[in-house]
């Protein structure tokens, strides 16, 4: 009878008893905000009680992690808003199609009626775990909607939560922090509870890095999460980070390089973005810069991506990681979870009133922006054309521009002139029919033309990531950039299916070893134990030409142990839907018959990957991830301590990502390599057995004390001095040995994507497949000291050692799964070199 009367006495009163008991963070999960770490199924929970509890908040799941945990989203707007708010969708998205309707019959668009939208992303490194908690605070502060401030904010703003984008790297982080803490949480910056272990909650499962992942959504997550993204297309994106607890409150503007397509407009909104929060911090007397050294230059992040993409992207930085809940930094003050906290809220809110006080502006800018796309698109270049040499990496470039919504056709029966990328001169060249070609003269013009230019201009050369990143170089494709507007004719390449010969008893089936599907249907055939050769030489049979690391599988030697030989070829044909081509005789035209020992048997791999202190997470995680995801190739993941003890039988292959490896433990693999192993070893890992007697390979020379240009230095330009040695991800050229198996595919020459300044010295004994040239400089920001040092050298080669190989990769050739040139060398590797 009393809950009767207390609702009857609620509505005279205009209230609603669901908003009346809306419970704070702290009523729901019973512990304040702060004092300990909110575990991710508390996060959900919280969210979809708030969403269930307010008619004003929508939930919207939008995946799952590797690790299987959920994705989600919250809206809040006003409820005039959210009554519309598939409608208010439609009209945003239709200004970043450059489209006044698109088709929405909900409402017709009226200027000074659309909401802006306004997306916040908090931990998207796992262990920068404030974020999470200020998610929570930030929901319900919207939700509870007390002050008339925050109910007129929300009648110009729609806004979109994303309480955790990296969930798997969060609760590794917390697991860890959980296990190590004691009763009470302890300030000293050198208590355990401060220290991650290898490989430390900031990345995924894979241990990537998905605030890198935005434009090349290699990883689940960002695929997920940008198909939500593109069907919004927020007017503004803040991403919410940490850095050392040592450091300040960092908000935009943000600092040079600042990529030249960044629009005026974008760039004065960071500042008034910026002061806003501003008077927020100097209020409440809180250190805080601006403008030092987040730079929005390379592509991939979580702010330059949506300012590519026509939105005001901003990355905020709280000092805390490896804060825990309390940690005593530098200046001897005390940094608590609770302060972190309060700095994110206090910038997402003022965000927010900054985004809802210039709404009408950002909408009409938006609009503006991929209109401008349309008629007037940025860059010397208008046009881009990429030669369709190799079918299955055009293929993948092709898939990466649908993902990022940039439209593209094919063939063009015209000759043209234009820039060539792999000449770097203007040449003559003709558009054939299944050749992509991007008109820029579309709404995404900026994201294509920043992705594709040859040269990106850096205005800074210090610079928080790479600079050197256009699609050709990556995808080892020849391409031209045109000054002129061309369309290609045709939607989808030209399928061109050979009409192979009706063989009987084929001697041999044949086929080239091309990219990741050939791959594919060689691990299929040797699931199956059928014996696969490699042709080591080139040849022609039939008249027909098969190059070298064409692959073949002779019918009478597998017979033998295989009756259902042919039936078998014919099911791998129709699972891999490839083709072989049927041989009918071992008698070449030219080249090697099929009886010479340039014709190898090929081992089946059994993968071990070194994983550990010792090794770069990152490229652990690139070669895993490679390895299991795309590949699906089974692979083990060992600790160093246990390669002394590899068996032959189970492991055959020993991959050494970047690393810093014990040169006496390296040598302990020497009976294991001489009686068969193969030993690759990617990037730093080099470096650690230059000194060894077991590894051929040495370090180049180094520079001779003269030839070091030394310039005296101004404590004025303390942060930007030495930049002679800088290499911040530079494109490099590297001169092939075509005729060795590591090149297969390739060509004369790889583009490596270098990060650093390391080369060897040429090998005595062995193969120097790979080779730095006085020509090699491609693009990107490289000192003076560095291109002195990479003028001539080896970063690709191949020594024997007994029965056993060991391979040198000296570049990143997975470089964050979007390198795809190097996957074919990484294949080559792993599968045809013995």
């Amino acid at each position: 009878m009393k809950y009767y009367l207390l609702s009857f006495l609620l509505l005279l009163i205009g209230l609603k008893p669901a908003e009346a008991q809306l419970r704070s963070p702290e009523e729901f999960l019973g512990y304040p905000l702060g004092s300990k770490f909110t575990p991710h199924y508390k996060v959900l929970e919280y969210f979809k009680y708030l969403g269930s509890t307010n008619k004003n908040i929508k939930i919207q799941k939008y995946g799952k992690t590797y690790e299987g945990r959920e994705l989600l989203v919250a809206m809040i707007s006003a409820k005039d808003n959210m009554d519309n708010l598939e409608g208010i969708r439609k009209q945003n998205l239709s200004l970043s199609n450059a489209e006044k309707n698109n088709g929405n019959t909900e409402k017709p668009f009226i200027k000074g009626k659309q909401p802006a939208i306004l997306w916040l992303s908090y931990n998207v490194h796992g262990n920068e775990a404030s974020s999470t908690e200020t998610a929570l605070k930030m929901l319900f502060t919207l939700a509870e909607a007390k002050s008339v401030n925050v109910q007129n904010w929300l009648k110009n703003t729609v806004v979109i939560i994303d309480p955790c984008l990296n969930p798997d790297g969060r609760e590794r982080y917390l697991n860890f922090f959980g296990s190590v803490t004691g009763i009470q949480p302890n300030p000293n910056p050198m208590a355990r509870e401060h220290i991650e272990p290898w490989p430390g909650g900031r990345s995924n499962h894979y241990y990537f890095d998905l605030n890198r992942d935005w434009a090349w959504q290699s990883q689940v997550e960002t695929q997920q999460r940008l198909d939500l993204y593109q069907d919004w297309m927020p007017e503004v994106h803040v991403d919410f980070h940490e850095q050392s607890y040592n450091d300040p409150y960092y908000f935009a503007p943000a600092a040079e390089p600042i990529h030249q397509d960044i629009t005026p407009w974008q760039r004065n909104f960071q500042i008034t973005v910026g002061k806003n929060n501003a008077k927020y911090f100097d209020q409440n007397g809180w250190q805080y810069f601006t403008k030092e050294q987040f730079d929005l230059l390379y592509p991939s992040y979580g702010d330059t991506y949506p300012l590519y993409n026509g939105a005001i992207g901003m990355t905020y930085e709280q000092g805390g990681i490896g804060a825990g809940l309390m940690v005593t930094t530098i200046d001897g003050d005390t940094l608590t979870l609770k302060d972190r906290i309060a700095h994110h809220f206090t910038t997402g809110m003022a965000t927010l009133e900054t985004v809802s006080n210039h709404a009408d502006q950002l909408v009409e800018e938006f609009g503006k922006y991929f209109e401008k796309g349309l008629t007037n698109p940025p860059g010397a270049y208008k046009s881009f054309v990429i030669k369709a040499q190799n079918p299955y990496r055009l293929e993948k470039l092709a898939g990466l521009l649908k993902k990022n919504h940039i439209q593209f056709a094919y063939g063009l029966d015209k000759e043209l002139t234009g820039y060539s990328y792999e000449n770097r001169k203007s040449e003559r060249f003709k558009v054939e029919r299944n050749d992509l070609v991007i008109n820029l003269n579309q709404p995404r013009a900026v994201l294509a033309n920043v992705l594709m230019e040859p040269q990106t201009t850096v205005s800074d050369s210090n610079t928080y990531d790479i600079t050197a990143w256009a699609l050709p170089y990556a995808y080892g494709l020849p391409a031209f950039a045109i000054v002129e507007t061309i369309k290609g004719r045709f939607a989808e390449p030209e399928e061109n299916r050979e009409a192979f010969p009706v063989v009987q008893k084929p001697y041999a089936w044949i086929f080239p070893w091309s990219g990741l599907p050939d791959a594919q249907l060689l691990m299929e055939l040797q699931k199956e134990n059928i014996k696969v050769r490699i042709a080591e030489e080139p040849f022609t049979i039939a008249g027909r030409k098969f190059g070298l690391g064409s692959l073949l599988v002779y019918r009478t030697e597998n017979e033998r142990f295989i009756p259902t030989l042919t039936g078998k070829i014919a099911a791998i044909e129709k699972k891999t839907k490839k083709s072989f081509y049927p041989a009918a005789s071992g008698f070449v035209d030219r080249g090697k018959d099929f009886g010479s020992s340039s014709y190898r048997i090929l081992k089946v791999p059994k993968v071990a990957i070194v994983a550990g202190p010792e090794s770069s997470a990152y490229s652990v995680g690139e070669v895993w991830h490679f390895l299991e995801q795309e590949l699906n190739y089974p692979v083990n993941l060992i600790a160093l301590r246990n390669i002394e003890n590899i068996n032959l039988d189970k492991i055959n292959v020993l991959i050494l990502p970047d690393g810093n490896y014990p040169v006496e433990t390296m040598d302990k693999l020497e009976d294991w390599i001489k009686i068969g192993g193969k030993v690759i070893l990617l990037e730093d890992a080099i470096q650690s057995v230059t000194d060894s007697r077991l590894f051929e390979v040495k370090k180049k020379e180094e520079l001779k004390e003269e030839e070091i240009l030394i310039n005296p230095a101004l404590y004025a330009n303390r942060n930007s001095i030495d930049m002679s040695d800088a290499i911040p991800g530079a494109i490099f050229k590297v001169h092939l040995d075509a005729g060795h198996p590591l090149s297969t595919g390739l060509g004369t020459y790889y583009y490596a994507l270098k990060t650093d300044d390391h080369i060897y010295a040429p090998l005595n004994r062995g193969w120097n497949v790979g080779m730095l040239k006085s020509d090699s400089y491609v693009a990107g920001v490289a000192g003076k000291k560095v291109l002195k040092t990479l003028s001539s050298g080896m970063t690709l080669g191949v020594q024997s050692l007994g029965k056993g190989t060991i391979i040198y990769i000296g570049t990143n050739v997975l470089f964050r799964s979007f390198w795809e040139n190097g996957k074919q060398l990484f294949l080559n590797a792993l599968f045809l070199v013995d």
